[in-house]
């Protein structure tokens, strides 16, 4: 595992960048993209870069349950406006959250991940120590899954809505283990809210209760971290 401090968010979406135009250069073809405010900083990167996506295919982590591709707050929109609208790519995947049968769009998820393997893998981190929407609990080797959000990442997420009634409480997720199968991780995480999480993904133990902390099990993980968040390491 590979830990690369930085001063802040706008030079760890530079980091993440160098990372994603190294890849393509040597013949990456599948980016796992990942939604928040973490990501945000890549994003403008990817946009204001002269690299053609257009050869493409992005898989993103997850969406919502119940949110539609045109609802402002789903992360279909989202990566839309952050990426898409301005880079388009190939083809890109996020999961339907208006499926009429979420448990059958969860495996057809893992099929599309298992037909494009995923070379390069964004992550962000939860304050509980997620990954995608794979709260503390969830399996290690879990497959796509519909997953109930805690109330600490209802809470993180209000923000985006008018008010905390409004945050769906269920989304469709890659799991722990659709995530691992991607060939290289980079994991993002910027503030002090974020300390414990990294502490605990890093120099913990492989445990359900640290979501990210299988990440010690995949033989390729970058970290980009602020003097904030890796405060306590």
């Amino acid at each position: 595992m590979e830990i690369i401090r930085v001063k802040n968010a706008e030079e760890g979406g530079k980091k993440a960048f160098e990372i994603i135009q190294s890849g393509i250069e040597n013949g990456a073809t599948v980016l796992g993209l990942a939604t928040g405010s973490t990501p945000e900083t890549l994003y403008k990167e990817m946009r204001e870069s002269d690299i053609d996506f257009s050869g493409m295919v992005s898989i993103n982590l997850d969406e919502y349950l119940g949110l539609g591709g045109n609802d402002a707050q789903s992360y279909r929109h989202f990566m839309n406006t952050q990426l898409f609208d301005t880079k388009p790519f190939k083809e890109t995947f996020v999961p339907n959250g208006k499926a009429e049968n979420p448990e059958a769009e969860c495996k057809h998820y893992d099929e599309i991940i298992d037909a494009h393997p995923i070379d390069i893998q964004i992550l962000g981190i939860g304050t509980n120590g997620h990954i995608g929407f794979n709260e503390p609990g969830a399996p290690l080797d879990g497959g796509t899954a519909v997953v109930d959000l805690t109330e600490s990442t209802i809470e993180s997420n209000k923000r985006y809505f008018d008010k905390v009634e409004d945050v769906p409480t269920k989304a469709i997720s890659m799991g722990i283990g659709s995530i691992l199968k991607g060939k290289k991780m980079v994991l993002m995480a910027y503030g002090e809210n974020k300390a414990d999480a990294i502490q605990a993904m890093i120099n913990g133990a492989v445990t359900t209760h640290v979501p990210a902390s299988a990440l010690q099990n995949h033989s390729d993980v970058v970290v980009i971290i602020d003097d904030a968040a890796g405060s306590k390491l």
